[in-house]
């Protein structure tokens, strides 16, 4: 099924949307249930996260591919699986998705619907789990979609799930997601003026997976046809 590039991108803005509602309104969730308790808080994030994912990755992937994430539409203009002209218009609709989201919880919550966050998340050990999250979140998407298509939803919300506590920063891993994730002042929120960090952060891991799963794939491609 080939839809229009207009469809294709509101599917990706209404899929961006619903994620960054289950990211935000789950920490909000979270924190309040949670009676202070950090790692409690933490971990139903994650899960409602994670399980959101995966739905939701099936859900639209058969209109968009389910991207959500402006790295991953990056990866696969690369590796020539998308044109190079849909690129803006899937970043564009991730990025609007993403902010439309966050205001979604605002609404759902009682919150005020314009705020941006104060939570700082700075410093190389943050800047470090960013590119670490994001590479490796690239190279099961890369290696997913040649080797286990149908297991890949699965797969990347396992990851993510497992991101949010393996790396310091709790595996943002996605320049759209952290964008809107700055203007929520609640839990999952990250202060303005650390984003640009986080997103140079997330471009070094998005182009360091890219060589990675080249070279890897054309050392498989080389025993293949050896044997």
């Amino acid at each position: 099924m080939t839809l229009s590039i207009s469809r294709r991108a509101a599917a990706e803005a209404i899929g961006t949307a619903f994620l960054l509602a289950a990211v935000v309104g789950s920490g909000i969730m979270a924190e309040r249930l949670s009676g202070g308790n950090g790692a409690v808080a933490l971990l139903a994030n994650a899960i409602a996260t994670g399980a959101a994912l995966f739905a939701l990755i099936l859900t639209f992937a058969p209109w968009s591919g389910a991207h959500f994430n402006p790295a991953v539409t990056l990866a696969l203009a690369a590796a020539g699986e998308m044109a190079w002209r849909d690129v803006v218009p899937y970043v564009a609709a991730q990025c609007v998705g993403a902010i439309l989201g966050v205001w979604l919880a605002h609404l759902m919550f009682d919150l005020p619907i314009l705020q941006w966050s104060a939570h700082e998340r700075t410093g190389l050990g943050q800047w470090t789990g960013e590119l670490v999250a994001t590479f490796g979140l690239l190279v099961v998407i890369e290696s997913g979609r040649r080797s286990f298509a149908k297991a890949l939803p699965g797969a990347v919300a396992a990851y993510i799930t497992a991101a949010y506590w393996f790396t310091s920063s709790t595996s943002f891993a996605n320049p759209a997601v952290t964008l809107a994730r700055s203007m929520t002042d609640t839990f999952a929120g990250i202060g303005p003026n650390n984003v640009a960090a986080f997103v140079v952060a997330q471009a070094a891991g998005t182009a360091a997976a890219i060589a990675a799963v080249r070279w890897l794939h054309a050392g498989s491609s080389g025993i293949e046809e050896r044997g």
